[in-house]
């Protein structure tokens, strides 16, 4: 991977666990209005395993390092 995909992998990551929070929230709401609590529950209980996103610092890469300009390449 290289580190100009990393910041638009990682907001695509944000935003999409963003929209599945919401998404089980509203169930579990719309659940416990019709009174299914155990489906509200279960709700719940998915909006609670979705992994949290951590972000990785991302390193420059490094430049090649200077040759002397009297050395040959091949």
């Amino acid at each position: 991977m290289n580190a100009s995909a990393q910041p638009a992998d990682s907001e695509t990551e944000t935003t999409d666990r963003q929209a599945l929070l919401l998404m089980l929230s509203y169930v579990e709401a719309e659940c416990r209005r019709l009174g299914a609590v155990d489906a509200a529950r279960h709700a719940a209980l998915a909006a609670g395993l979705l992994p949290e996103i951590v972000f990785e610092a991302t390193t420059q890469p490094q430049a090649e390092p200077k040759r002397s300009r009297g050395l040959r390449l091949h």
